[in-house]
């Protein structure tokens, strides 16, 4: 799945096409590709300006401008609901296979394609999903709150402060990799960013911040949250990783995968001690550590 740096790269490559440009048609050929309120969907994204496209964790957001009189379809449809209702926002969650391309009109729909958004210069958005994982809601100040999986995000590592980062882990009896994991704890990390950001800070993926002492907590969590920060800033910065599924808004692959010191290299030589990386299973998840490295 795709997680923070691989998101914030399509919001990146996605921003320059998209941000000015008037929303002509939505076309939706496979019906679940499309959560929460469809009749909203379907009446207020067509005729709608993007004001930008952004991210919150694994979330990438097309961002509506505010119209000052809405079509005769929207103001029906709203007509009947609370105030506030009214889109600002479409959030598409990629999981597993999703992905979004920008291509010109004479692009035909694919054995995958589940959404196509025409826009007023003749470019199309393409989300093509091949395991129906992901989605695409229309959300609004009234309507987000009542999407638990958004009411719940935890912080963002890249914006969050260094003491509320160390307070959301402290005491806490889970592994410090469930933590991670956790997005209600802090939104966008996954398994390759946890696995690399520990193996950073010497930290065992299956140690408890709640069998630390204050002291132990505040210095090995603050570590953390500045190696975490490194890696999802380097990660950008090499446009993501691909393992599998992943390509940038332009079909490109990331790079960060070459960076790797732990995930994926099981039984193979730490990148620091030459020992062997032991494999486990933490959080359910497959775990690549250094018990050498990781105390």
């Amino acid at each position: 799945m795709p997680e923070l740096p691989e998101v914030e790269t399509i919001a990146r490559g996605l921003a320059p096409e998209l941000t000015g440009r008037r929303i002509t048609e939505v076309e939706v050929f496979n019906a679940g590709s499309v959560q929460g309120d469809r009749e909203v969907f379907d009446a207020c994204t067509p005729g709608r300006v993007i004001a930008g496209v952004g991210r919150r964790g694994k979330l990438l957001l097309v961002h509506l401008e505010k119209e000052r009189r809405q079509g005769a379809a929207c103001r029906a449809v709203l007509d009947h609901r609370p105030a506030g209702d009214t889109p600002d926002m479409l959030a598409f969650h990629l999981r597993m296979s999703g992905r979004l391309f920008i291509y010109g009109p004479e692009q035909l729909p694919g054995p995958h394609t589940r959404i196509i958004i025409t826009l007023d210069s003749g470019r199309r958005l393409f989300f093509d999903d091949a395991r129906k994982f992901g989605s695409c809601r229309a959300l609004s100040p009234f309507s987000r709150p009542l999407w638990r999986f958004w009411a719940t995000l935890g912080p963002e590592p890249l914006d969050v402060d260094r003491e509320t980062f160390i307070e959301q882990f402290a005491e806490r009896r889970k592994a410090v990799k469930a933590l991670l994991l956790d997005q209600t704890v802090i939104a966008g990390v996954g398994n390759i960013y946890a696995d690399e950001s520990l193996f950073r800070a010497g930290i065992r993926p299956d140690a408890r911040p709640g069998d630390w002492t204050r002291d132990e907590a505040e210095r090995r969590l603050g570590r953390l949250y500045d190696e975490l920060r490194e890696v999802l800033l380097e990660a950008i910065s090499e446009c993501g990783s691909s393992i599998r599924d992943y390509r940038d808004a332009r079909g490109d692959a990331g790079a960060f995968q070459n960076c790797f010191r732990v995930y994926g290299r099981s039984g193979m030589q730490c990148v620091s001690c030459r020992d062997a990386l032991t494999t486990a299973r933490v959080a359910g998840r497959t775990t690549v550590y250094c018990s050498n490295c990781q105390k």
